[in-house]
């Protein structure tokens, strides 16, 4: 049976992660403090479900160390805190315009980044930044903008 961290989010779902069964990485076991910061994030994506209207798929949410380590995360992800979600919401619209609503709304977040092929979403157990930014991809590198906009050499 999945552990319901909401009515529309599993903790399956949040611990899924195609990378990690490809390397064989156990990602699948985090920390008591992981899983509880994990339905803190979920309740803000039930917020944003509601606000876009259309189920949500998450391709991202929490990463064990060796799974950060192996994707070249940020040694500093909110991901391996069970605080940042990468998804999508084909049914609403484009990750750009799916980021330029959540934006436009009263949900908290400390962090919103159009990452051209998906959103990224973090929270802060204290203060939420509400910063927003557009990554931009070449030749393997990524750098950031700030705001909301179309990312360089991706789709929108």
């Amino acid at each position: 049976m999945k552990l319901r961290l909401t009515d529309h989010f599993s903790l399956d779902e949040m611990l899924r992660s195609d990378t990690a069964l490809r390397l064989g990485i156990n990602n699948s076991n985090p920390p008591f403090e992981v899983v509880r910061n994990l339905g803190l994030l979920a309740d803000t994506m039930e917020r944003v479900r509601a606000q876009l209207g259309v189920p949500i798929y998450i391709s991202s949410g929490y990463r064990c160390p060796a799974l950060n380590a192996a994707i070249g995360g940020a040694k500093t992800s909110a991901h391996m805190h069970g605080l940042a979600v990468d998804f999508i919401a084909p049914d609403f619209g484009s990750p750009l315009e799916v980021a330029q609503k959540i934006a436009g709304s009263l949900i908290d977040y400390d962090q919103l980044i159009h990452e051209g092929a998906w959103v990224h979403l973090a929270i802060s157990r204290h203060n939420n930044r509400c910063e927003e930014l557009t990554a931009h991809f070449d030749k393997g590198r990524v750098s950031y903008t700030a705001g909301l906009s179309l990312s360089r050499n991706t789709v929108a």
